[in-house]
């Protein structure tokens, strides 16, 4: 199962970008049948409003991932899963012949209505306020973390 991740804004240089990268690289050949992961990074809205960003990033977002058969937006308002439930999920996605999961991540204002009607599934990482740039940090690993979980490797040991 192919994943992407589409996210508003870009991760600039530095430690953010490199462990991204790291665990994006750790599925391109694919673990448990999950991966590779790719990034589709979408600019920030100029609009004046929050209103007007938020509607635009969305229809940006819903673009980017127009090919997923199944859509996560992240939102602090979303379901929140251990690492095992969330390993569970991709595993019950992958097993269902999902063949692209996306992940969408709004802009410094959320989500526009169009992005969260249009996902399968409301996450939330943490309960914690996470910046943009570590919640890709958090999110690229616990997708890593899932294929290992799944796959019976030891770099889960609850």
């Amino acid at each position: 199962m192919r994943v992407l991740i589409a996210a508003v804004g870009r991760l600039k240089d530095g430690a953010e970008t490199v462990l991204v990268e790291r665990y994006v690289e750790r599925l391109a050949p694919r673990i448990a049948g999950i991966g590779p992961v790719a990034i589709s990074d979408i600019p920030e809205a100029r609009q004046s409003s929050a209103t007007a960003r938020k509607t635009d990033e969305a229809e940006r977002l819903l673009r980017a991932a127009a090919k997923a058969d199944f859509r996560i937006a992240l939102d602090e308002r979303g379901k929140t899963l251990s690492s095992d439930a969330f390993a569970k999920l991709l595993g019950r996605k992958r097993d269902d012949g999902i063949a692209t999961l996306a992940f969408i991540i709004g802009g410094p204002d959320g989500h526009g209505k169009a992005a969260l009607d249009a996902a399968d599934l409301t996450l939330s990482l943490s309960l914690l306020t996470l910046p943009h740039g570590l919640a890709r940090v958090v999110l690229s690993e616990q997708i890593y973390r899932a294929a290992t979980i799944l796959s019976g490797h030891p770099y889960h040991r609850a």
